[in-house]
């Protein structure tokens, strides 16, 4: 019978979209890269889907976030994401999660629940407690590396954490996690040396933050706020996406 995923399943087939289906995805990180895998996987039959985030929509992310427009400034990001979620498929769950991920709330979550975790997080101690509790349930985990101060969208690729190279982030989390005996991490990473951003304060968060009241983590708090382009978190995020489907239908 046709269906909003026909197309999908002239290629997976039927056992895998019921495979799909039945699966709970958790995406920590709805921004740039965690928006755009979320609606894949929501575009692509996932029944379930765990999004966990704090922040509200800033207008500075309406240029690479597929949840930031206008209208949706100044909202929680779950709450917008969940509204697109079931405009896609009304059949989808969506468990939100307003909070943000740290050693300290992770026992907010048991990860045994999970068939697949995508790590779309940006801070080195929330990425490595992700990867400890995945690998505590034997849970499928991918991480996204470094995405920010990038330009080169053809430049990211998948690979095991210790084949990467370059990039800053897959660095500092090799040795974060070589130390904890981690084995191994897919992650989706670039070998493109960051660039640095432009220090103009005039249009930086930092000294300009627009961020709505109640916002628990301001800009103005941070040491440097990353240049980003509408076209590289977003392919970032459809790689990940990429890589659970095709795992979770093997």
């Amino acid at each position: 019978m046709l269906n909003r995923f026909s197309r999908t399943e002239l290629l997976y087939g039927k056992t895998a979209m019921e495979k799909l289906s039945a699966s709970r995805v958790a995406v920590f990180g709805i921004g740039g890269v965690g928006g755009y895998t979320v609606e894949a996987l929501v575009r692509s039959g996932v029944g379930t889907i765990d999004i966990i985030d704090d922040d509200k929509i800033c207008l500075t992310n309406v240029n690479r976030q597929i949840i930031a427009t206008t209208k949706t400034v100044g909202k929680f990001k779950i709450d917008v994401m969940e509204e697109r979620c079931k405009e896609i498929n009304p059949n989808v769950v969506i468990n939100k999660h307003q909070m943000f991920y740290t050693p300290e709330t992770s026992d907010h979550f048991d990860f045994s629940q999970y068939d697949y975790v995508v790590d779309a997080i940006d801070t080195v101690t929330g990425k490595i407690e992700l990867v400890m509790q995945a690998q505590k349930t034997k849970t499928p985990i991918i991480s996204s590396m470094g995405a920010g101060n990038k330009t080169n969208p053809q430049g990211f690729m998948v690979a095991d954490i210790y084949k990467t190279s370059v990039c800053p982030l897959a660095r500092v989390m090799r040795t974060e996690l070589r130390k904890r005996g981690v084995k191994k991490l897919k992650v989706v990473y670039s070998q493109e040396k960051p660039m640095t951003p432009i220090d103009d304060m005039s249009i930086s968060c930092r000294t300009n933050c627009i961020c709505p009241p109640g916002t628990k983590r301001k800009c103005t708090v941070r040491r440097q706020v990353p240049g980003s382009t509408a076209f590289v978190p977003s392919v970032v995020g459809l790689i990940i996406a990429g890589e659970v489907i095709n795992d979770l239908t093997k």
